[in-house]
This record gives C-alpha cells, sequence and structure tokens, in this order.
C-alpha cells in the first residue's frame, strides 16, 4: 500500500487465524474551495484540505476505511460516494442524497465507514445536486496482493481523464434546465484533462511493463485513449479482472475504468504520445473553438521530444462487449424479476427538457429511500410508499434479475447501477429500436457497473439480488441525472430493517444486533428539519398516503412540442424587443424624427 497521504492515519491490524493484514485506514476531508487552472483559465473549484486536486484513496482489499468530512463549502451541501464499491453491510454508506443520506450541510461533519473486499479501479465523486464536475472527484484504488496479474508488470500508474468547464454547476445546470433550452442541449465542455492538467509527462523506463489504471471522472464526455506506439492489453474493468486481450485503443464512457498492461520498448530514444479524444458525436453543436484532444507523453527520454499525435482518419475502439470475466460466472438463466425501461426525453410544463424512465422523471423524495425503508415495517416491501416519482423496484432476496432497457433516444448514454456489477448479456447495434427476446446470450458475459446503450438501441443486464440495500440505476452524463434520468432499487428492505438500525430515535430496529447509523448521519437531516421517517411524502401515518410528495412540473399541454416552445421563446422575445423600440421611438422629441 502507499504511504497514507496528507489527511490521513493508517492502523495495521493482523487477522485471527490467518497470516493476512487488514487496516484501518483513517482520512480526514475538510472539503472546501479552491483555485484552480488546469487548462490555463483560472476558476473556483471544489478541494479537499485545500488543495486541488484532490486526495486519491488507498486501500487493500479486506482494508476498513473511515472518512471523516467536514464541509467547509459555506455555500452548498456535500456528500461522497464511492463509485464502485458494493458496500456490503454499509449500505448506508453509498452517498447519494436523498437515497441513502442527507446532503451534508455547510460546517457539517460526517463520518463515512466501511470495509472494501473487492478488488479494482474505482473513484470517488459528490453525489449531490450535480456537484462533481466543479472538482469534487478522485481516484479509489483497491489493491490485491492475490491478482490473478500481480507477476505480470513492475509497476502501477494511475491515469484520469476528464472534461472540464469553467463555468459553475449550478449555473450551468439552471441554464440547462431552462424553458430556454427546450431540446435539452448538453453543456459542451471547454476542455479535456488527463491526470487533471494538460501536456502530462509519464516517466517510463525501458523494458517495464507498467499497469495503467485508467478512470473517466467526466460529467459528460466519453473519451478514446491510446498510447501510440504501444499496444494495452486489458485485464480489468470496472473492478472485474477479465481474461488478458489486446487493444489498440479503448473507449471510456463517463465513470468507466480500465487497468491496461502496457510493456515499453528497449530503445529508449524517444517519446510517444498518449491521446485522450472527447467523443463528439455527445456533443449537440461543436464549438469552433474547442479542442477534444488532451495529450501526454510516455517519456522515455527527457532530452527527446515531445511529438505531435499523428491523425486518426478514424475512432475504431475495443468493443468491451466481448471480454470475458477471469473468473467466468456464468450467464445468469432464467430470470426471477425482468423489468422494461424505456428511455425517452421531452418537455414538461415549464418548458424544459426532462428525460425519464417509463414516463417517469426522477424527483428527489421528502425522506430519504433507505430511511423510508427501514421505518415502515412490513409495507417496505411495497414499492407505492417510495413515492410516485423515484421509479422504485422492488427485489427480493437471491432473485436474479433482468433490467431490459429500450433506449428511444438518438443520444449514448452510459448507465451505471450502484451497489452491483451486472452481467451484460445483450448490446444491440445503434438503431436497433426495443430489444426482440431473440439473440444468443454469451456464456459468461462481460460484468462491469457502468456500460453504454447506443443511440435508438438496448441493452440487457442481469445481476442477482444479494446486496440489501437501496441502489440507484442512472445514466451518468451529470445533465441527465439533473433531467431526471434515474431508478430506485429497493434491494430486500425486510433485511435491511434487521441489519441497520436508526438508533438513538424513537424508529430503532428492535435488533440489538443491527448496525447502528452514525449520529453524524441523523444529524445532517435534523439540522436541516428533514425527517427520517415516513413514506416519500413523510407521512408517517398512512404510508400509503402520498399527498404532499415531491413532483415534477405538469405535463405539456397537448399539441406543444420543443420547436414549438423555441418558436414561441422567439416570438415572445421578438415581441418585446418590438415594444422596447415603439416606447424609445415614441419618446423621441419630434425635432429629432426624420
Amino acid at each position: 500500500m502507499a504511504p497514507p497521504s496528507a489527511g490521513s492515519t493508517l492502523v495495521t491490524l493482523c487477522l485471527l487465524g490467518s497470516s493476512a493484514l487488514a487496516a484501518i485506514v483513517n482520512y480526514d476531508f475538510n472539503i472546501s474551495w479552491v483555485t484552480a487552472q488546469p487548462d490555463g483559465f483560472s476558476r473556483p473549484t471544489i478541494g479537499i484540505n485545500g488543495e486541488w486536486p484532490i486526495p486519491q484513496i488507498t486501500a487493500n482489499v479486506g482494508d476498513r476505511v473511515i472518512i471523516n468530512v467536514v464541509n467547509g463549502l459555506g455555500n452548498q451541501t456535500t456528500s461522497l460516494h464511492f463509485h464502485g464499491l458494493y458496500m456490503n453491510g454499509t449500505p448506508h454508506m453509498d452517498g447519494p442524497v436523498s437515497v441513502t443520506q442527507c446532503a451534508i450541510p455547510p460546517g457539517g461533519s460526517f463520518v463515512y465507514d466501511f470495509h472494501i473486499n473487492q478488488p479494482g479501479t474505482y473513484w470517488y465523486h459528490s453525489h449531490d445536486s450535480g456537484q462533481y464536475p466543479d472538482g469534487l472527484r478522485g481516484a479509489l484504488i483497491v489493491k490485491d496482493p492475490d491478482s490473478p496479474y500481480k507477476d505480470q508488470y513492475d509497476e502501477e500508474l494511475v491515469l484520469t481523464l476528464s472534461d472540464w468547464y469553467h463555468d459553475q454547476m449550478p449555473g450551468l445546470i439552471a441554464r440547462f434546465m431552462s424553458y430556454a433550452n427546450p431540446t435539452g442541449a448538453e453543456p459542451v465542455p471547454k476542455s479535456a484533462l488527463m491526470n487533471d492538467t494538460q501536456n502530462l509527462d509519464i516517466k517510463v523506463e525501458p523494458g517495464k511493463t507498467y499497469m495503467f489504471r485508467i478512470i473517466n471522472m467526466g460529467a459528460f464526455a466519453g473519451q478514446y485513449l491510446w498510447f501510440e506506439g504501444h499496444t494495452m492489453k486489458i485485464v480489468e474493468v470496472d473492478g472485474i479482472y477479465t481474461e488478458a486481450v489486446e487493444a489498440d485503443m479503448i473507449y471510456l464512457t463517463a465513470a468507466q475504468r480500465y487497468s491496461v498492461l502496457i510493456t515499453t520498448k528497449a530503445d529508449a530514444s524517444s517519446n510517444f504520445a498518449i491521446v485522450g479524444s472527447m467523443d463528439q458525436d455527445l456533443f449537440d453543436v461543436v464549438p469552433a473553438d474547442l479542442n477534444p484532444n488532451v495529450t501526454g507523453w510516455l517519456v522515455y527520454s527527457d532530452s527527446a521530444p515531445r511529438p505531435t499525435p499523428a491523425l486518426v482518419d478514424e475512432f475504431e475502439p475495443f468493443d468491451d462487449f466481448t471480454l470475458v470475466p477471469y473468473d467466468k460466472l456464468p450467464l445468469y438463466t432464467d430470470p426471477d424479476y425482468s423489468f422494461e425501461l424505456r428511455v425517452e426525453m421531452n418537455n414538461l410544463g415549464d418548458g424544459a427538457n426532462y428525460a425519464w424512465f417509463n414516463n417517469i422523471t426522477y424527483v428527489r423524495p421528502k425522506v430519504n429511500t433507505l430511511y423510508t425503508a427501514l421505518t415502515s415495517g412490513d409495507l417496505a416491501t411495497n414499492p407505492a410508499i417510495y413515492g410516485d416519482h423515484t421509479n422504485p423496484f422492488v427485489l427480493e432476496k437471491d432473485q436474479v434479475v433482468e433490467i431490459v432497457l429500450d433506449n428511444m433516444d438518438p443520444g449514448k448514454h452510459p448507465f451505471h447501477l450502484h451497489g452491483h456489477a451486472f452481467q451484460t448479456v445483450v448490446r444491440s447495434e445503434e438503431e436497433a429500436g426495443d430489444y426482440m427476446y431473440n439473440e444468443t446470450l454469451p456464456a459468461y458475459p462481460m460484468r462491469r457497473d457502468t456500460v453504454m446503450v447506443r443511440p435508438n438501441g438496448n441493452l440487457v443486464l442481469r445481476f442477482k439480488a444479494d446486496n440489501p440495500g437501496i441502489w440507484l440505476f442512472h445514466c451518468h452524463i451529470e445533465w441527465h441525472v439533473a433531467s431526471g434520468l434515474i431508478a430506485t432499487i429497493v434491494e430486500r428492505p425486510l433485511d435491511l430493517q434487521s441489519t441497520l438500525s436508526l438508533a438513538g430515535s424513537p424508529y430503532a430496529s428492535p435488533n440489538s444486533s443491527a448496525l447502528a447509523i452514525p449520529t453524524s448521519h441523523i444529524e445532517a437531516c435534523t439540522k436541516q428539519d428533514i425527517s427520517i421517517a415516513g413514506n416519500a411524502a413523510g407521512n408517517q401515518e398512512d404510508l400509503l398516503d402520498l399527498r404532499g410528495q415531491n413532483t415534477p412540473p405538469q405535463p405539456l399541454p397537448e399539441g406543444f412540442t420543443a420547436k414549438g416552445i423555441v418558436a414561441m421563446t422567439f416570438s415572445i422575445v421578438a415581441a418585446v424587443l418590438g415594444m422596447a423600440v415603439i416606447g424609445w421611438y415614441g419618446g423621441l422629441d419630434r425635432k429629432d424624427v426624420k
């Protein structure tokens, strides 16, 4: 394990009956504003302990991680989500606001405390109000002394990719979710970053093999990535070891991760470009001044030039659907519970463009969904109590669950499931339409926690309900989280009631062995006058009474379309300008009028 960074401590424990070592890894994080200029433009950025980029979290398989958070932002709430970690046994530590916790208020403190029993490449980020693109995202690496590839490389390196904006997210989201943007055109990033900078040098030695842990921490843009003059060998995706396979180019959606082995050349006289290129297919309009690429170099020699990357005729990335997990977990057959999610985007009555599954756009409930499950008794298995606008699906123990996702939108979407890695058993080509249930399924499907559905295509995902918790399933384009493309997986809620307790409250579990939710979690709610009990509307007497729940805007009047809203908006603007001109003209002195 790497030495703990500033603000962290490490306590090593010997596991009884085993020669293996586990540790308690402590981090103290003060989340606050700093100023950064990774692409040359200076802007307020969310840092940790006065620094940005923020610290990498590092642990070994089996470690316990404790993170003490103080929200020093002053003007915003916050939270942390540990992307890709299953949080087995501690689902209250997952981090999404209004799902497993209340937001951490300004000046508030909060403790995340969990064990990590899975190796791999992960990241952590805010899961509150579209906040993380303002800088609150960093790498989370779980090292594995028993990795099947541990003897095949000499050194590990972390390589992050991201898009970058110059304006802060609250203003960008307000403009995005506005009647003035009825087509839902997402803000285009100003630049791309590599390890939160540009023109990155990575020093390498000849004749060595490096394992690059690659993470796309972007808000929006998928990125193509390649190393000129070198071949990658893929060995892990999203924390799942794969059978090794070579690739010249890979594609990472927002939130995806790869580990690849790269063997350097014997000759150290030349340097080689590393190129990340944002997927411009995602952008409604490509600004004329946008540079979609970010370049770094494998530096063999400081004295040799850093070459300009060669032009690429077309992007031909490796197809991750063809990956085979190293453990060869067989296809989950005969699903016990299958449900369809239809992805659509359209306007509601306020004129803004929303996203929805099955005609429902997600709206935060008044009570955290986890706390609803913990305080509702036997009704916890009734999806109705979780609200009309959270897309809840209730799972039973050890069910094989199948999600059939039909994308009715002409855009690409990276979908992420909290609490699980899923088998990707079908991914269609573009324009395939709805899933027709006539595919030949792979014997050993690729598993990961984030996967892309193609435009007007479909996906079929399967997983086993073996991890009680409240888990979001959502598009990981942050603009689409803001516009409501979210469903809620309520997994084994009665088991949650026996294993978790709102200790110290009237709603404490009767099970004395239940794990107590920390006081800091409860205080984050009470300090903001947020109830910790009841249904999605906050009702505690009649849990099926959803009066008062948060709701989206009303539907558009029949006959209105996005084009109609645009035309009406321009007509109103033209009318206002016309009236202003008339007023100006009428106010002129007659002698000024010729």
